[in-house]
């Protein structure tokens, strides 16, 4: 098949790996929330290097686009990917992971959605554990940009339930879940790269999962 092209994917990809090569560069496994058209993954799995796990999501509907890259660009550390969606009260992943990454899906989900998933996070990943989320926010309930004015308007045309979010809303689900800040790195395109680090269970969730 024709391979699925995101030109945001390409342009961002280098500034994405520079943060991740430093703050994941102790990590064996990553588990990747909604791999998209799979672009970042076969950029990113193979120069964080090979002791390092890369674990493709999404759903089942985007699966071809995120294969057709895998075996287009195959990588010892990548892995095929799970169907995964956030809403689901279990996540079909056998063991927690060191990191999970997800790019531009906040603003793509709707905001239960995007609570869910924070909320599943908390059983996913490891004490002391990372988490990385790209894409655009507003802090302070205002834009950042011009652009990113605009881009809010397109999302909400094509869907009442996207728009960005709030850094402080998504600040408080993880911490809700069990992560603290460590970075907050501008990015390209008036976009942000967040960093947390798991420091406790979340409080009536279990700090590790077991689904086979």
């Amino acid at each position: 098949m024709k391979l699925p092209n995101s030109p945001a994917c390409e342009n961002n990809k280098r500034p994405i790996l520079l943060v991740l090569e430093r703050v994941f560069k102790d990590c064996a496994s990553v588990l990747e929330i909604g791999s998209g058209t799979g672009q970042h993954a076969v950029y990113l799995a193979p120069r964080l290097g090979p002791d390092l796990v890369w674990q493709t999501s999404d759903l089942a509907e985007n699966h071809p686009g995120i294969n057709a890259w895998i075996e287009a660009f195959p990588s010892d550390n990548m892995r095929a990917p799970l169907v995964l969606d956030v809403d689901e009260p279990e996540w079909p992943v056998s063991a927690p992971v060191d990191a999970v990454f997800t790019a531009n899906t906040c603003h793509i989900m709707a905001w239960a959605s995007v609570e869910n998933m924070f909320s599943r996070l908390a059983e996913t990943v490891i004490e002391n554990g990372l988490l990385a989320i790209y894409g655009p926010f507003n802090y302070n309930n205002e834009y950042t940009s011009e652009s990113n004015a605009r881009f809010d308007v397109w999302l909400k045309e094509r869907g009442a339930h996207q728009g960005i979010r709030d850094f402080e809303a998504i600040s408080a689900l993880a911490e809700q879940a069990g992560f603290k800040l460590l970075e907050d790195n501008a990015m390209p395109a008036n976009n942000r790269l967040l960093v947390w680090q798991k420091h406790r269970p979340a409080a009536g969730k279990r700090a590790t999962i077991g689904k086979s």
